[in-house]
């Protein structure tokens, strides 16, 4: 029972066993019941036909010679028994006496008559069915009224009873649930049948997924994941594929990632240990050990810098760095972040433009980020441009959309770099930074709900910040 195969053919089967087993009950149940009412319908129009004779003989009072012979012809009409009872009242109960029957006898022992009974007491035809010698008899009682010389009303002096055996019926019914058992009989089979091999192809289907993503798990991304159909268990499929796609693209990523992390970190723990080597000879002169010192300063605060970057951009890989988001004017950002550069401007002999609207623009986002993301655009400006070049910061509207631009006139990023720009570790020359810090800035703006882009060409290289207004 743990096989899907065999739970699934075994609850088809139930099912379908079930439901058959409902449906032939009650259509039995149904057709006997139809059959039988419509046996008895017939028999009281028969009935009702048939008396008009015996009761207009009674009327007249004829002999009982000739009223029996009226009962055998409304038999052979009907075609059916007839019995002619006589009504009586004793000690308060109505009773029946015997007083012709087509069949010749003189004395009825198998059949009550209690359809005769209450006929007799409702004045109105009954049909009702009772058990006989034979086997199930249908009955129709036709009261036959007469005026009472005492009280002057119409009253039941007799009651005609038709009668015929429901054999015929049951027979029918019993060949029509004898068919109907031989094919439930058959449709179970097939049903089972069906339901087995339906259930051996999706459990072929999910050992194969299951084969699959086993070796996923064992860490091979190059297995995939079959996708032979569009139903449930191939959507399945194509959702597996995609999940161990982006798992081999994680993979990628972080080989690729530890492989240049590493040799980001080598390069400066060589330099520090060279330097080290160097500021342990004696016969250093003091020149050279205030450079060399300074020298590893310089290759500290790299290491601290690209320390500090690994950690953003592992927060916003992972989706552990925290947002929030608030009403701010874009161009008050600007010149406060604009501010911060002025030492860093005035060693490179850079100027820097700010050109900003007169009416504020207002975005809902992280001030910090966005304030992060600019420093990110104005250092990355100032280390990979030659002394001298201006930069201009510009802020604007258009529609929903709000943009922040960070340009400079440098030589530009060559074409090849451009789609690569904002991956890790990517850098445009062999200026000194950790290459983290255009992927940190679209990281955060993409967590804000916005897009970084970049426009270069040579003399004039651009960085837009777009943001929901």
């Amino acid at each position: 029972m743990r096989s899907l195969r065999t739970r699934l053919a075994l609850a088809v089967f139930v099912i379908v066993l079930g439901t058959l087993a409902i449906v032939g009950l009650g259509v039995m149940h149904s057709l006997e019941n139809a059959l039988r009412n419509q046996a008895l319908d017939e028999l009281q129009a028969d009935g009702q036909r048939s008396s008009h004779a015996i009761d207009a003989a009674i009327d007249r009072g004829v002999s009982a010679g000739r009223i029996n012979g009226l009962v055998k012809d409304a038999a052979d009409s009907s075609n059916a028994r007839v019995t002619l009872l006589g009504m009586y009242r004793q000690a308060g109960d109505l009773q029946t006496w015997f007083k012709s029957d087509s069949t010749r006898q003189v004395e009825i022992r198998d059949l009550r008559f209690d359809v005769a009974t209450d006929a007799g007491r409702t004045g109105r035809p009954v049909t009702g069915v009772e058990s006989g010698d034979t086997g199930r008899v249908g009955e129709a009682a036709i009261p036959l009224l007469y005026q009472d010389p005492r009280t002057h009303r119409r009253v039941v002096g007799t009651v005609v009873v038709f009668s015929k055996p429901l054999d015929d019926i049951t027979a029918d019914v019993a060949l029509v649930r004898n068919r109907l058992l031989t094919a439930v009989a058959v449709g179970l089979v097939l049903a089972a049948l069906a339901a087995w091999l339906v259930a051996r192809a999706l459990g072929t289907r999910v050992r194969r997924l299951e084969a699959v993503a086993s070796r996923v798990a064992q860490g091979d991304l190059a297995a995939r994941f079959p996708i032979d159909s569009s139903d449930e268990l191939g959507q399945l499929a194509r959702t597996l594929e995609s999940m161990r796609h982006q798992l081999a693209e994680l993979d990628d990523a972080r080989k690729r990632f530890i492989a240049i992390a590493s040799h980001e970190l080598r390069t400066p723990l060589f330099s520090l240990g060279g330097f080290l080597e160097l500021l342990e000879e004696e016969d250093l002169d003091e020149d050279d050990r205030r450079r060399f010192v300074a020298q590893l300063r310089q290759q500290v605060g790299r290491m601290e810098k690209l320390a500090t970057d690994l950690l953003d951009l592992s927060k916003l890989e992972a989706g552990s760095l925290e947002l929030r988001s608030e009403r701010l004017d874009l161009g008050s950002v600007a010149r406060q972040v604009a501010g911060e550069f002025s030492p860093a401007l005035s060693g490179h002999d850079s100027h820097l433009e700010l050109r900003l609207p007169p009416r504020p623009i207002e975005v809902d986002g992280d001030p910090e980020r966005i304030a992060q993301v600019m420093r990110i655009l104005i250092d990355n400006a100032i280390t990979h441009t030659p002394p001298g070049t201006d930069l201009v910061v510009s802020a604007s509207r258009r529609g929903d959309r709000a943009r922040l631009g960070v340009g400079d006139f440098g030589p530009g990023i060559h074409r090849t770099m451009l789609p690569r720009i904002f991956e890790p570790f990517v850098t445009t020359d062999d200026a000194q930074g950790s290459g983290l810090g255009l992927a940190i800035a679209n990281e955060l703006a993409e967590r804000m709900n916005g897009h970084l882009a970049v426009d270069s060409q040579p003399g004039r290289t651009t960085f837009t910040l777009e943001l929901p207004a």
